[in-house]
C-alpha cells in the first residue's frame, strides 16, 4: 500500500491503555513525542545518532491510549520542526495525498499525510508558527493549535517554548472534538466558563489583505453562514503595526528560543541540515538577547488586546494560508516571500497564545485552502463543540469533496 511517505517508523506502536471514548481509533504521531523505549528522529540523522530512547512516553499520548486509542506509527518531521514546507533533505518528502505535485506543508508533514490518505483515523503534531495549521490547510483537514500550554508539551522535543504547542488533526468534527475532549478534558476552568456559543464574528483586514485573490474569494462563501450563526459579523484592523512587523517580532522571538534550546547542541555536534534550515538555523544563532526586547513588549501588547478583544463571545476569521499548497518546485525568493506571508497570518495565535482551529474549506486550482477561526483564551472545547453543532445543522462544511481521496 502507498503510504505516501508519511512515516519515518512505521512499525512503532503501543497498544491502548483504556477503554474509552476513542475505543476503535488508530492515531499517527510526530516523531517528536516521546514513547517509552523509542529514540526520536526529529527529522534529522545526527539527532537520532546523537540521542537514546525515551524513557517515559509523553503524557498527551498517554491520555489518548487510556482513552482507548491504539498508536500506528511515528510520522516525519522537517528537522527539529523548523520549517512550514514539510520537505526534508535527508528522507524525503511526504506526498501531499490532496494535490500530490504541491508540498504537504510543514513540520508536521507526515501526520497531516497519514490522517488526510486515510491511514490514520487521527495524529499528533506540534505547532509553533504554524506546524499543524499550515499541512492541515495544505492536505484539507481539520487541525487545531490549542491555547498555549493548555496541552502539556511535556516529553515532547522543544523549539521554542513560549510558543510551542501539542495540536491534532482528523478528517472530521466529531473525532476533532472527541480528541480535544481526551487532551483537554470537559472541566472548563474559571475564566471558559460560559454558555451558549459565540455572538461576535471579527474579519482582522490586514490577515485577508494577506491572501491570494483566488483563495479569498472561496473563504468568503464562509461569512454568510459564519453571520447567521453569531448574528454578528465586520471588519476589524488588529495590527497597527503591520502583520509583517508582528512576524519579524515572532521570528526573532522564536530565534532566540530556538537557540537557546538547541544551540550548544549545534555547536558541539555541527549537524547537516538541509537547504533552509541550516540558514535558519545560522541566523537564529546571530540574534542577541537586545534584539528581542521591542519584539518582547510588541508580544505583551498583543497578547492583552486580542483576548481584550475577543473576550469569551467574540471569534477572528480569517484565511489559514495565503492559498494552497506552494508546488514542490517552489525555491529561492518564491519560497521565502510565501513562507513570509503565511507566517504573517500564522503568527496571530502564536504572538497571542490563542486557540486556532483550521477548518477545510474548498479547492483554488485542484487543491484545498483551509479557513480558520481564533477564539478567546480558553475558549478550546467551546469553539471546538460549537463548529461540531453548526455542522451537525449543516453549516460550515466547506466543500466536502475536499474531504475524499
Amino acid at each position: 500500500m502507498n503510504d505516501y511517505c508519511a512515516y519515518s517508523h512505521k512499525d512503532v506502536k503501543a497498544a491502548p491503555l483504556g477503554e474509552g471514548r476513542l475505543a476503535g481509533t488508530r492515531f499517527a504521531v510526530k516523531d517528536v513525542f516521546g514513547l517509552a523505549g523509542h529514540t526520536n528522529g526529529a527529522g534529522n540523522p545526527d539527532w537520532l545518532r546523537t540521542h537514546g530512547p525515551a524513557s517515559v512516553t509523553a503524557p498527551s499520548l498517554v491520555k489518548l491510549l487510556e482513552e482507548g486509542a491504539a498508536l500506528d506509527g511515528m510520522t516525519h518531521t522537517d528537522e527539529l520542526m523548523f520549517s512550514l514546507n514539510g520537505q526534508n533533505a535527508h528522507y524525503g518528502t511526504p506526498v501531499n495525498p490532496r494535490a500530490a505535485d504541491r508540498i504537504p506543508g510543514g513540520s508536521s508533514s507526515g501526520s497531516a499525510v497519514a490522517v488526510a490518505a486515510g491511514m490514520a483515523d487521527f495524529a499528533l503534531g506540534t505547532d509553533t508558527g504554524g506546524s499543524v495549521r499550515i499541512p492541515s490547510s495544505y492536505c484539507g483537514i481539520y487541525g487545531i493549535r490549542p491555547t498555549h500550554d493548555l496541552v502539556t508539551a511535556e516529553g515532547v522535543i522543544p523549539l521554542a517554548s513560549s510558543f510551542d504547542t501539542v495540536g491534532w488533526m482528523a478528517r472530521d468534527m466529531k473525532l476533532m472534538l472527541e480528541v480535544g475532549r481526551a487532551l483537554i478534558g470537559d472541566v472548563r476552568r474559571a475564566d471558559a466558563d460560559h454558555s451558549g456559543g459565540f455572538s461576535r464574528i471579527f474579519l482582522p483586514r490586514e490577515a485577508w489583505e494577506a491572501a491570494d485573490p483566488a483563495a479569498a474569494e472561496v473563504l468568503r462563501t464562509a461569512w454568510p453562514e459564519l453571520e447567521r450563526l453569531a448574528g454578528s459579523l465586520a471588519w476589524t484592523d488588529i495590527a497597527p503595526e503591520g502583520l509583517e512587523t508582528w512576524m519579524r517580532s515572532f521570528r526573532i522571538i522564536q530565534g532566540l528560543e530556538i537557540w537557546k534550546t538547541h544551540g550548544e547542541w549545534i555547536s558541539r555536534e555541527n549537524p547537516s541540515f538541509g537547504p533552509g534550515i541550516a540558514e535558519r538555523f545560522a541566523w537564529a544563532g546571530s540574534l542577541q538577547k537586545e534584539d528581542g526586547l521591542a519584539p518582547l513588549a510588541l508580544r505583551d501588547e498583543i497578547k492583552m488586546r486580542l483576548p481584550d478583544l475577543l473576550g469569551i463571545d467574540g471569534l477572528l476569521v480569517l484565511p489559514t494560508a495565503p492559498g494552497p499548497a506552494p508546488e514542490l518546485t517552489i525555491s529561492g525568493e518564491a519560497n521565502e516571500e510565501r513562507r513570509s506571508r503565511t507566517m504573517q497570518l500564522s503568527c496571530i495565535a502564536g504572538l497571542a497564545g490563542l486557540p486556532q482551529l483550521t477548518i477545510p474549506w474548498g479547492t483554488v486550482d485542484g487543491a484545498p485552502v483551509g479557513l480558520s477561526i481564533i477564539a478567546g483564551r480558553h475558549q478550546d472545547m467551546r469553539l471546538l463543540e460549537w463548529i461540531h453543532d453548526a455542522q451537525a445543522r449543516e453549516l460550515l462544511r466547506g466543500n466536502e469533496d475536499v474531504l475524499k481521496i
